[in-house]
């Protein structure tokens, strides 16, 4: 019994040392944990987005297979999906001990691929590897880019166009077999819903064949028709004594616009009575003696005398009647100085400066006419359009101030360049039943040239100016991407894509502007 106190008191200090040791050992793991966690650096991929990544093979060896595949998009999808990254920040692929890393690099403005192999991790001799990656973009293209060796790396000499958004499958021919990965890549995209689409008012349409008909576009104005304008003059100064004809009156041939007392119609007409005065003094002296001529009591000579008379007193007449005419003055009226100023022909009074009692003189511009019935719409034409400007051409006119629209042909085009504006007139004469071309009126003159069929057309509306170049939107999956285009022809409504676009290919039609603004806020750009 002497001897428990000690074996106990032993006992207890054995199992302090156990726990103090189990606690020691604890720590280093824990903190063993906490380094390995925090050593792995993060680098930037090809389009800018950070991922967590070690060496090749290892913890690694599943990655990038076919039922695993790694998508290359940016920004928040990077957050969601951690994407295995090597060495170089390119994206990393690996089956067995191999190992590919491939990289979008852009050196010189000019995007590029670039791919490093490996082998258990570490890098491998690139003599008898091939790669090939095939893209395949929403628009419909199919692209093959062949790497090749240059030092230790493969590259591309191919450049890969933007936009950055297509599907990939990579083809790895090494000594020993084959590889095949595939990725997806979504640079640009403007992810939109469906909801929000609608919601925007945005309208999908399908490029697809076209007639378009080529067509120059040329400023110009309504103007009066000069060949159906008269500007009404007295032609003898006088006194107003009354105006029948109102500013915008619509007026008949003959009608009478206002009548005009003058003096010198009163001297015009009473010359001519004068004359037919003696005119009939002269038919009666003629008319006897030619009677006692023949009954042979007076001479011949007094028949010719008295003929001679007559004939003189008849062209007094007639000079008087004509000198009237010419004022427009009738041969005969009320009162001796009182004519009438009357309307050429059908028209619209479109000026008016006479006044009751004015006094007028015989060049004064009292009226202007116009018969409103046909206009003229002339326009400029550069020195360098006036080859595809020629008389006969079909125009359609146009005005931004309604919905007015009417087809007619080039009736004149000037000879002479002006010294100052560097262009020629032409002119088209436009019908004008309605009165909807009103003189003043601007107009966009466009001379239709021949139709010719385009394979790829779209909406003139759809096209955007992205990066200083001309694109479409394209629907994708989750939203839209601007796909850059060449155009060629346009009518004005749709216009022709030469390259970068194929039939069939969804875009935004209409409120292409507001997919443009969503894309200019920065959550769907891009740089390299």
């Amino acid at each position: 019994m002497a001897n428990t106190p000690s074996t106990s008191g032993g006992a207890h200090r054995r199992k302090q040392h156990i726990v103090i040791v189990c606690l020691i050992a604890l720590g280093i793991i824990a903190g063993a944990l906490i380094l390995r966690s925090g050593s792995t650096p993060k680098t930037a991929d090809a389009h800018g987005a950070h991922t967590d990544h070690g060496t090749e093979g290892g913890d690694h060896a599943d990655e990038g297979k076919d039922d695993g595949h790694r998508h290359a998009e940016g920004g928040a999808q990077h957050e969601e999906e951690q994407v295995a990254k090597g060495p170089h920040g390119g994206q990393r692929f690996t089956e067995g001990d191999f190992g590919l890393e491939l990289l979008l690099a852009e050196e010189g403005g000019q995007p590029r691929l670039k791919a490093w192999v490996y082998d258990k991790g570490r890098p491998a001799a690139l003599a008898g590897t091939q790669v090939m990656v095939s893209l395949a973009r929403p628009d419909g293209t199919q692209e093959e880019i062949r790497l090749t060796p240059k030092g230790e790396e493969l590259q591309s000499e191919q450049v890969v166009a933007e936009p950055h958004v297509f599907e990939a499958t990579v083809a790895v021919q090494t000594p020993r077999q084959p590889y095949r990965f595939t990725f997806s890549a979504q640079e640009g995209k403007v992810a939109m819903t469906d909801a929000q689409i609608q919601a925007a008012g945005i309208a999908l349409d399908t490029s697809a064949p076209a007639v378009i008909r080529s067509a120059l576009q040329f400023p110009g104005e309504i103007r009066f028709n000069e060949d159906r304008t008269a500007h009404i003059v007295p032609r003898a100064a006088g006194v107003v004594e009354s105006v029948s004809a109102n500013l915008g009156a619509q007026v008949r041939r003959g009608d009478v616009l206002a009548v005009v007392s003058s003096a010198t119609v009163s001297e015009l007409r009473s010359e001519l009575q004068g004359a037919q005065r003696r005119r009939e003094l002269a038919s009666t002296t003629y008319a006897r003696e030619k009677q006692l001529w023949e009954q042979k009591i007076s001479p011949e000579q007094d028949v010719q005398q008295a003929r001679q008379a007559l004939r003189e007193t008849e062209i007094s007449v007639a000079n008087a009647t004509q000198k009237l005419r010419t004022l427009g003055a009738a041969a005969s009226g009320a009162s001796l100085g009182r004519f009438e100023l009357r309307a050429p022909f059908d028209g619209m009074v479109v000026e008016k400066h006479i006044a009751l009692g004015e006094a007028v003189k015989e060049d004064a511009s009292v009226f202007t006419l116009s018969d409103l019935s046909s206009v003229w719409a002339e326009m400029s034409i550069s020195a360098n359009d006036l080859a595809q400007v020629r008389v006969g051409e079909r125009v359609v006119v146009r005005t931004s101030a309604s919905d007015a629209k009417a087809d007619g042909t080039i009736s004149f085009v000037g000879s002479l360049i002006g010294e100052q504006t560097r262009t020629a007139r032409a002119r088209v004469v436009l019908p004008n039943p309605q009165g909807a071309w009103r003189p003043g009126l601007f107009v966009t003159v466009e001379v239709v040239g021949d139709e010719t069929s385009a394979p790829v057309t779209v909406a003139s509306s759809a096209v955007q100016t992205v990066d200083d170049k001309p694109a479409v939107f394209l629907k994708v999956e989750g939203g839209f991407i601007a796909q850059p285009v060449t155009l060629g022809r346009t009518d004005g409504k749709r216009v022709e894509v030469v390259s970068g676009l194929k039939p069939g290919a969804r875009y935004v039609a209409a409120g292409s502007f507001i997919v443009k603004s969503e894309q200019g806020k920065g959550s769907a750009t891009h740089t390299h």
